[in-house]
């Protein structure tokens, strides 16, 4: 086949590409063209060979990575250490407070949640719809308190907040055990779940 600079291609308004039929490749069909230039004949040439007449290649085909959409940094999701201690709570700290430390037999005033193992809300001294509080206030004595939670707020700094799944064992073995609430319904159901696992979430609010 004769070549043509690409610059007469492109300019000549009648142009043949013309193959003998001894060197026609198999897979060259003829079509011919109608409408505004009746006289083109067009050959279908192979993929290949066209690329390279229009001047692109494999890898200008590729796509460059500078045109890529730029990859954002992958950021760590934040881990919440949980401590386990030998009487079988489990502790999280929330919020690690700045205020002063919490020590055996200090009367604290604390603000808690507490739900069963499966997440199902069992009481609050915060209120679930107007977010108003009534903190309540307890020694950290094991014979006053759940000994659990005496676990959980001993050691711990105003401020701070901690969640932690406290286990039957060292939860309200008896009724008479703080936290509980004063009104009945609130505090039968409370009772009703005394001897499965709690998650209590807690909040340091002072020591007296």
């Amino acid at each position: 086949m004769q070549a043509f600079p690409f610059q007469t291609l492109a300019q000549s308004p009648r142009v043949f590409f013309h193959l003998s039929a001894s060197k026609q490749p198999k897979d060259v069909t003829t079509k011919h063209l109608h409408g505004r230039h009746p006289l083109i004949t067009v050959k279908s040439l192979p993929r290949r060979v066209l690329l390279q007449l229009m001047g692109l290649g494999p890898i200008s085909l590729c796509i460059s990575p500078v045109f890529a959409a730029p990859m954002q940094e992958m950021q760590e999701p934040e881990v919440i250490r949980t401590l386990k201690l030998s009487s079988g709570v489990r502790i999280q700290e929330i919020i690690e407070g700045e205020g002063p430390e919490a020590h055996d037999g200090d009367y604290v005033l604390v603000n808690y949640v507490c739900r069963r193992s499966n997440g199902y809300f069992v009481h609050s001294t915060v209120d679930q719809f107007s977010g108003e509080s009534s903190p309540v206030t307890f020694p950290l004595d094991e014979n006053q308190i759940i000994k659990g939670l005496k676990d959980v707020l001993t050691g711990m700094k105003v401020g701070g907040k901690r969640r932690a799944l406290i286990p039957p064992s060292v939860g309200y073995i008896n009724e008479n055990l703080q936290p509980i609430p004063d009104e009945f319904g609130p505090r039968r159901s409370l009772l009703s779940h005394a001897k499965e696992p709690l998650i209590f979430e807690v909040q340091l609010l002072k020591i007296l």
